[in-house]
């Protein structure tokens, strides 16, 4: 339980100033002007939060023992806070968030409520609807957080027919002078070397990875796992080895430790994929900055220190940078560019269910085995296990996209809907039809076999595209490049697979797309 925040007293509350789980920021806009006389922070656990998708369990652990410790700090720093648990008994008849902040604000009498903009379209315009519905002013702070503001980004698009994330990043670069030499110039004399960033792992394995940091729960963080455990026991993944940063302390030295250790090899590894190695090189940050534990600022700073400092390969952190000055940033004004519509988003107009081993695992593709697997036991799986594995053979297996927009939410720690919905709507499944992406990212199975071991002792072969053990995602991949040939032709980007598909004999088509068809109509199978 948070320490008390003076929640009792008997004081009209002139602003109440809500704290949401993904705002932990130790120098949040809300403490700019508060006056600890009149003004309150608010912090509300909500149980609709962790069922608004079906939530792994690790997931709505690292949110709420991530909220207990900022309300600690808070307690510790004197400011006062009004905290609303979880079981709470004054709120066990309303589940959602919004509906439990209308009744702080009656209760405490608030005739202000200031939040920061939130990082998800539903909750911000719920939020937005409350001075309609109460007696009670709104004021919304923009959320310095980020170093792109919304306006800006929108001024950056402006009216593009295609946004384009190089050209942000570029700009991005330029404005923050991040790995900038003393002309101006992009530091090397190439702003990406994303080509040298593409590498598998040998074929003897990783070998020694240098390990993250991870942090063994404490008394606040356990307590959160029991009530977890008992709220929530028929959701999904594990929590036997939960050990992220859920505090400010916990993630510098998380960042700190990827710095020193990992970031290094992180650049030419960090597409690899290998059996039972569930973090790679990665840093596994993004959850502590998307609670905002860290600023984007200080982690590039340290990379970029560790750069001039150290001599590291300029294409490790060039690539560690460009995933948090670049796409994070980009991903985050696309969002607000693109909602709500994007929500709804299906350009393929996929209509299958997500099958039922996406929440077991339990599934004859090794590859899927694998990352399915890992992200039920740790609420983790890299970007490329994301796009390349479980993102890809959702687009070649016709999902519907909000299935698996939700699966992705639900899934992993580092889940908020602004990052969660345009990697997964537009890139992953093309569901936009490209309005921030040039192609879709479709491969075979020789792809995965490339970049992993992971097609070792797997039922299925990856070169084979029909018979009895070809590849599901081989298989799949084929009748893409077939069924949507046209389209693919149009593109300079993908006319090499088109031109692939067009080599096929009329009867090596028709043996695909009967095999492809046996393989959807039966996806819990296989």
């Amino acid at each position: 339980m948070p320490a008390p925040g003076n929640e009792g007293a008997a004081v009209t509350v002139r602003r109440l100033r809500l704290v949401l789980g993904d705002q932990l920021q130790h120098d949040s806009p809300q403490f700019d002007a508060l006056d600890p006389a009149r003004d309150r922070i608010v912090l509300i656990e909500a149980p609709g939060e962790a069922t608004h998708v079906w939530s792994h369990k690790a997931r709505i652990v690292i949110f709420l023992a991530a909220m207990r410790h900022f309300a600690n700090a808070l307690a510790a720093r004197g400011l006062p806070f009004v905290y609303v648990t979880l079981d709470d008994p004054a709120f066990a008849d309303i589940p959602g968030l919004v509906d439990r902040l209308k009744r702080v604000i009656a209760r405490e009498r608030a005739e202000e409520l200031v939040i920061v903009e939130p990082g998800d379209w539903r909750l911000e315009q719920a939020l937005l609807a409350l001075p309609a519905q109460l007696d009670v002013r709104l004021t919304v702070l923009p959320d310095r957080h980020f170093m792109c503001s919304r306006e800006d980004f929108a001024r950056w698009a402006g009216g593009k027919r295609e946004l384009r994330m190089e050209f942000f990043y570029r700009q991005m670069r330029k404005t923050h002078r991040v790995l900038l030499d003393g002309a101006g110039e992009p530091e090397g004399g190439a702003w990406n070397y994303d080509m040298e960033n593409r590498r598998g792992f040998p074929k003897g394995g990783p070998g020694e990875i240098a390990a993250a940091a991870r942090f063994a729960p404490d008394a606040v963080t356990r307590e959160v796992i029991e009530l977890v455990e008992g709220h929530f026991a028929r959701h999904p993944g594990e929590l036997t080895h939960f050990a992220w940063p859920v505090t400010r302390a916990q993630a510098l030295e998380a960042l700190q430790r990827f710095v020193d250790a990992r970031l290094e090899h992180f650049g030419r590894f960090q597409d690899a994929m290998w059996t039972d190695t569930p973090f790679g090189w990665h840093a596994l940050l993004s959850s502590s900055m998307n609670l905002k534990l860290l600023d984007p600022r200080e982690v590039i700073a340290a990379a970029q220190a560790a750069y001039l400092r150290r001599k590291l390969p300029l294409a490790s952190v060039e690539g560690f940078i460009r995933q948090v000055l670049g796409w994070r940033e980009f991903i985050r004004g696309v969002y607000w560019q693109f909602m709500p519509t994007m929500g709804r988003a299906n350009h393929y107009q996929h209509r299958r269910p997500l099958p039922a081993w996406y929440w077991t695992g339990k599934t004859r593709m090794h590859c899927m085995r694998q990352c399915v697997g890992q992200t039920l036991a740790h609420g983790y799986a890299h970007h490329i296990q994301r796009l390349m594995i479980t993102g890809q053979f959702a687009l070649l297996a016709e999902i519907e996209p909000q299935q698996v927009s939700d699966w992705y939410l639900a899934v992993y720690v580092d889940a908020v809907e602004w990052v969660e919905l345009p990697n997964v709507a537009g890139m992953a499944l093309h569901a936009d039809g490209g309005r921030f992406t040039s192609k879709p990212y479709v491969a075979s199975g020789q792809y995965i076999k490339r970049m992993s071991n992971y097609c070792t002792g797997c039922a299925y072969r990856p070169e084979l595209r029909t018979g009895p053990q070809a590849c599901p995602m081989t298989v799949l991949f084929w009748r893409f490049l077939d069924k949507h040939e046209r389209a693919l032709s149009a593109n300079p980007r993908t006319i090499m697979m088109a031109k692939n598909v067009g080599r096929l004999s009329a009867e090596e088509r028709a043996a695909i797309r009967a095999q492809a068809q046996a393989m959807i109509d039966n996806l819990d199978s296989l």
